[in-house]
Order: structure tokens, then C-alpha cells, then sequence
């Protein structure tokens, strides 16, 4: 075994400041991951784990597949680093038409960050200098919404609206302001797709642009279904009213698909799904399958072009060391050929309506509020114990990891986002194993 095969448990996990954790409980009672593959994770003390989230939300073809990891170990033996800052790198270029060919040619071009944080905020300063660069400077402010999940730069959390990840980090972004959530429990429970009530929330547009005038409005920026907060499914229409309104007041649309994009709603993108155009769009996890940290904004050929009108010289000062990283590039790559390969949205499609059917099989357990499914996507909303927000759904995730499958909770809400290569024995596991869970829940 090679010295760098780490599967002992660790003599000491003090130092490692863990993200999006409590630290304390975690370490008190550790779950060590140590391979994967397939559809599956293996413990530090052998066990078998379900992955019912995708790692997280991140691994769309399964863990391990070759043709991905024997494009990264090719990759890193010939070209382990190379700069993208006025040099260059075949694979970059390779992928950049690969992708548009993946989106459709919707698309003209295609800026390469490290995560979707990153690229949320590189979204955002390219809507920002695309109308300075138009002769609109004057429209400088950001639109964001409630719930919203924007990755955890200063540009994600100001136009983002989840309150835990703004209030201990002072007053964001100027010039930002919110759209309302979509979320109505008393008129969507229980909605298999996309709930009915809702779509005159995105009117709320209307009345923001009568606040602050258009003239000083740059951009929109929604998830198309806002995963992190606890699977918010638009109402119909809604995502198609956004775009009617972004278009008539010269207001930018910018998709956050962060975990909508590579096939989670059975479609390459969101935008797909809702035959929605953003004008940049936002993509990271599936772009290579989680095996290498990479990100990307889509753009529209007349956003990159108006940069291009520009004097000669760097067109936008913005970038990062790893942009356009080999090991991504070359995962990403393999991850496109695997997609095509394997038929991976088609089996998605076929998985689509035993998922739905299992999802809202759980109506009627013990605390189950609300069940909300769409694509290879799943929320179970439960009732919050009193005074413990989130305190009943993270005793559901430590118990389902103890029984063999890995969910996630945000708040008081199951978040389910499995690899797309699942099949309907592996729905059944995980829907059997979480009801068994449920029904004992305190």
C-alpha cells in the first residue's frame, strides 16, 4: 500500500478547521470516509455507505469511474500545472468547445474558476463591467433572493439569502436587494415537480426596478431550483416570467447552476429543463464530477464580444492561478465523454418516475411536513422540534449514516441529489432504510 494511502484513522483531527461543520460534534464522533466507488462510500471501519447526495451534490456518474481517473492520472504525469495568464494549455481550449457543444451552442464562451463561489462572483463582476464597458456604468446594482445559496464570497452571500451564512460578516455588498422566496408550504405541499402556486412572485421584479429604476439594475441572479436551502422547486412559469422581465428592463439573467447543471434534473442543464436562457450561467461539481475543484460561467456571445470592442490590452482583469487547470480540464473532459458514453441522462430520465413515486411514498411518516421532488432531486420537510431548529433533521442524517446511506439536512429538511448512474434497487435502500429512520425519529 502506498504511503499515501490514507484509510487509518487519524492520530489527531485538532488542526483541521472543518467548513460548514460543528467541529466539536463531528470530532466527539467522527465519520471518516475512506474510498468510493460506484454508488457507494466505504468508512475507516469498513462499512458501506449509500451516497444518497451525489458526495455533495457533486459526483453525477459515480465514484471512481476509470475513464475520469485515467484521464487525471495521464494528465498530472505530463502537464501538472500551466498558467492560463497570457499562456495557454491545449486541454483548456479543447474543453471550452467541448462545453459549448454540451450546452447546446447557447452559449459563445466560457470563463474557467475554481468552485462555484468562485464563479458566482466572477459572474457577477463580468454583469457589472459589461454594462460599464456598454456605456452603463450607472447600473451597478445586484438582485438576488431570499433563500437563495450563492456559494460563500462577499458576492455570493450579499445577493445571496440564507440569514446563518450573511449576519456574522457585516453589512455585504452595497447596492443589493432580494425577490422574494417561492416557498408556501399551505399551497405547494406536497407537489410532485413544479407547484402551481407562486409564478406572480417573480412581479415582484416590477416593483424593485419601481424602487431603484432599471437604469441602475445590472443583474438577476436566481438558482433555477435553490438546492442548498432545502429543494425549492419554482413555481411554473416563474423562471420564464424572470426572463420576460430581465429582457424588457436591459437587466442581466444570471443562472446560478452550480447543482442544477450535468444532468441533475435530467437535462444538461436547468435551463433545458425550464427552456429558460439565462445570459451567464454558473456551473461547478458536475463539471468534472467532483474528482477536481473546478467551476465556469457561461456567457453569451454579446457579453464576451462588448469586452472585445474595447482598446487593445487585457480585456477583463480578473482571473485565477488555477483557471483552466490541466487535472480539471483533463477531468472534465472525461467527464463530458462519460456523460455521452454511458447514456447518463437518458438512465437519469428512466430513473426519474420510480424516484418520484419513492420520494412521496414517505407521506405520512411520523414529522414529515412537506415531500418535494423534480429531476433526481428530492426535499422531506420536517416539523421542527420546539426551541431546536434543525435539531430532528440532523438526528435523522447521523442515524442514516449509522444505518449504511448518506443524506443531507439543511435546517429541518432532507436534501437527496444521488448519482445519476443509481438504480431502482439503490432507490430502494435508500427510501426503505430513510422511512425505517423516520419512524423512530424522536
Amino acid at each position: 500500500m502506498s504511503e499515501f494511502s490514507h484509510t487509518a484513522r487519524p492520530e489527531s483531527m485538532s488542526a483541521f478547521w472543518m467548513p460548514f461543520t460543528n467541529n466539536r460534534d463531528f470530532k466527539a464522533n467522527p465519520r471518516l470516509l475512506v474510498s468510493a466507488e460506484g454508488m457507494h462510500y466505504k468508512d475507516v471501519d469498513g462499512n458501506s455507505i449509500l451516497d444518497g447526495t451525489a458526495g455533495l451534490w457533486c459526483v453525477p456518474c459515480g465514484h471512481a469511474q476509470p475513464k475520469i481517473v485515467g484521464a487525471i492520472r495521464d494528465m498530472v504525469g505530463q502537464l501538472d500545472f500551466a498558467p492560463t495568464f497570457q499562456m495557454g494549455h491545449p486541454a483548456a481550449f479543447e474543453l471550452a468547445e467541448k462545453l459549448m457543444d454540451y450546452t447546446g451552442h447557447k452559449f459563445g464562451h466560457v470563463f474557467y474558476t475554481n468552485s462555484g463561489s468562485e464563479a458566482v462572483d466572477t459572474a457577477l463582476k463580468i454583469a457589472l463591467a459589461y454594462h460599464k464597458a456598454r456605456g452603463e456604468g450607472g447600473r451597478t446594482r445586484l438582485i438576488g433572493r431570499e433563500r437563495g445559496y450563492h456559494g460563500v464570497g462577499f458576492g455570493g452571500i450579499s445577493v445571496g439569502g440564507i440569514a446563518g451564512n450573511r449576519k456574522t460578516f457585516g453589512p455585504m455588498l452595497p447596492g443589493v436587494d432580494h425577490l422574494p422566496h417561492t416557498h408556501n408550504l399551505e399551497k405547494n405541499a406536497y407537489t410532485r415537480g413544479e407547484p402551481e402556486y407562486g409564478t406572480h412572485l417573480a412581479d415582484e421584479l416590477e416593483r424593485i426596478v419601481a424602487l431603484h429604476d432599471a437604469s441602475t439594475i445590472a443583474a438577476v441572479i436566481v438558482e433555477p431550483v435553490a438546492g442548498s436551502t432545502g429543494v425549492l422547486i419554482p413555481p411554473k412559469g416563474y423562471l420564464k416570467r424572470l426572463r420576460e422581465l430581465c429582457t424588457k428592463h436591459g437587466i442581466l439573467l444570471i443562472f446560478d447552476e452550480v447543482i442544477t447543471g450535468f444532468g441533475r434534473m435530467t437535462t444538461p442543464f436547468a435551463a433545458d429543463y425550464y427552456e429558460v436562457e439565462p445570459d451567464l450561467m454558473t456551473t461547478a461539481k458536475g463539471l468534472t464530477n467532483g474528482m477536481v475543484p473546478m467551476g465556469a460561467v457561461f456567457s453569451k456571445k454579446h457579453i464576451h464580444d462588448a469586452f472585445m470592442d474595447a482598446p487593445p490590452g487585457i480585456e477583463l482583469f480578473h482571473g485565477y492561478t488555477y483557471s483552466g487547470h490541466p487535472l480539471a480540464c483533463a477531468a472534465s473532459l472525461a467527464t463530458l465523454q462519460v456523460f455521452e458514453e454511458q447514456d447518463i441522462l437518458g438512465h437519469a430520465k428512466s430513473m426519474q418516475a420510480y424516484w418520484e413515486d419513492a420520494v412521496h411514498s414517505l407521506k405520512g411518516l411520523p414529522h414529515v411536513i412537506d415531500l418535494r421532488s423534480i429531476g433526481l432531486i428530492a426535499g422531506i420537510e420536517l416539523d421542527p422540534i420546539a426551541g431546536k431548529p434543525g435539531t430532528r433533521a440532523f438526528g435523522a442524517f447521523k442515524q442514516a449514516f449509522a444505518d449504511g446511506v448518506l443524506i443531507r439536512t439543511t435546517g429541518d429538511i432532507i436534501a437527496l441529489s444521488p448519482p445519476l448512474v443509481l438504480e431502482k434497487q439503490h432507490i430502494d435502500e435508500l427510501f426503505g432504510k430513510l422511512a425505517t429512520v423516520l419512524k423512530h425519529l424522536d
